[in-house]
């Protein structure tokens, strides 16, 4: 799937479709094309539950008569089709309003340099090593101790694509991709107390994924330590999120300053450009060019060059996260963000964990949200939380049914402390946050 001849044949097919909106019409014209395959094993309680072949194909096409704009997708790459989905597109351009921020990106923000990111690790496992692996996983946990009483199982996940983008302004470049992950969740039972919990390696190298068996004790103990969990009293206290949840908090903050928020005015960052948004230690930025990372590429969604940059230094905003459009509202230039920002990174203190805990001292170590309750707009937080209560640096019991809240604005602001325990199974990357004092609602 991966061999040049298909890249340049799958270039064609959106050169091909480009070509047929000029015919039809279109003043400009972006496609895209994506092709995939993959294969997801799961078993549980020792035995195969499912096995699944991944295969399929999608194209999409945007066109532009002047700034009226249509869009149209299909799985069917046959000339035939082709023809009929630029059609369509067409057909819905002719019918929209004008927009006068409508279009294609300016010419010389597109991407012209591709650098090897090291994005594609094809991981030629069959189907029984692959349920071998996800019975090693689920066995470590099962056997890890008494109390894992049920399993919902262990997955294997391999998946391989190709895509390719286009525009009217002589774009045209396809890359390979490859994420490969291996996941486990069980279930663990003392007298009325039961609980759940699960742990994953996730990675474009399978060769770097962690071993099943560590994957399997780890969901085990998260598992385990959640046993006879309690609630609090309503109080207020410091805050230390883990690293595997604390990317929440600065996905709600990349929220409010990209442009779609913006221009609605819908953000509670409004106006925010050069102004203090957190404490001066804090530097965010993107490293989109990170070779072999979850969010690294070339060129955004659009086409647009992607760039290392600094959103905040010294606690500042510097930058917006835009696209395209979005930009224009703002009479700004896109930042290369169309599809969101990527392989965003955050400067750690000294602190690993422990010193986190030691930090917080007394107070609230979150390990799992519920809920959605995040208000972009105010900025007010309100979030089911599980976790554990920590004194004098040391965890001390297992917290749950309880609610963490507060406003974004000010939580920002009032962060202490990063740690260096950094997650790196997204595209997000940060270690764990402290926040100095939050409202906690509980009994």
């Amino acid at each position: 799937m991966q061999n040049q001849e298909e890249h340049t044949a799958l270039k064609n097919t959106v050169q091909s479709l480009l070509d047929e909106a000029k015919r039809q019409g279109a003043s400009a014209a972006e496609a895209g094309l994506s092709q995939e395959n993959g294969l997801t094993v799961s078993a549980r309680l020792g035995d195969v539950e499912t096995i699944e072949h991944h295969c399929g194909q999608g194209l999409g096409i945007t066109v532009y008569f002047d700034q009226r704009k249509g869009s149209a997708s299909t799985t069917d790459l046959s000339p035939e089709s082709i023809k009929e989905t630029v059609s369509a597109a067409c057909s819905i351009a002719r019918y929209t309003s004008e927009d006068a921020f409508a279009g294609l990106p300016e010419k010389d923000l597109l991407a012209t340099e591709f650098p090897n990111l090291d994005l594609n690790h094809p991981w030629a496992i069959s189907v029984e090593e692959a349920i071998a692996l996800a019975v090693e996983c689920e066995d470590a946990a099962r056997n890890y101790h008494a109390e894992i009483s049920n399993s919902e199982g262990a997955s294997v996940n391999t998946h391989q694509g190709i895509h390719v983008m286009g525009n009217s302004l002589g774009f045209l470049h396809s890359y390979s991709s490859t994420r490969h992950s291996l996941s486990c969740s069980v279930l663990a039972q003392r007298g009325d107390s039961m609980q759940r919990d699960y742990w994953y390696s996730v990675s474009r190298n399978a060769a770097k994924l962690d071993a099943a068996t560590d994957i399997g004790k780890k969901a085990a103990e998260r598992a385990l330590r959640r046993l006879e969990g309690r609630s609090l009293t309503t109080r207020q206290c410091p805050v230390l999120y883990s690293a595997e949840i604390a990317s929440g908090l600065l996905s709600s903050f990349i929220g409010a300053i990209s442009g779609g928020n913006l221009y609605r005015k819908s953000s509670f960052l409004l106006d925010a450009l050069d102004t203090q948004v957190f404490p001066e230690f804090v530097h965010l930025y993107e490293q989109p060019h990170l070779k072999g990372a979850l969010g690294s590429a070339a060129f955004d969604g659009e086409g647009v060059a992607t760039k290392g940059r600094d959103i905040v230094t010294d606690g500042i905003l510097r930058s917006y996260v835009l696209s395209t459009y979005s930009a224009r509202k703002l009479g700004l230039h896109s930042t290369g963000n169309a599809g969101g920002v990527r392989n965003l990174t955050i400067d750690t203190g000294a602190l690993d964990f422990q010193g986190m805990l030691k930090q917080l001292d007394t107070g609230l170590l979150v390990t799992e949200l519920m809920g959605q309750g995040v208000n972009i707009l105010t900025g007010d937080y309100s979030r089911g939380a599980a976790g554990f209560w920590v004194e004098n640096g040391q965890i001390q019991y297992p917290v749950e049914e309880i609610t963490i809240a507060g406003n974004l604005k000010d939580m920002l602001k009032n962060i202490v402390a990063i740690g260096n325990d950094v997650d790196y199974r997204g595209n997000v990357r940060t270690g764990s946050i402290l926040v100095e004092r939050m409202s906690i609602a509980g009994e």
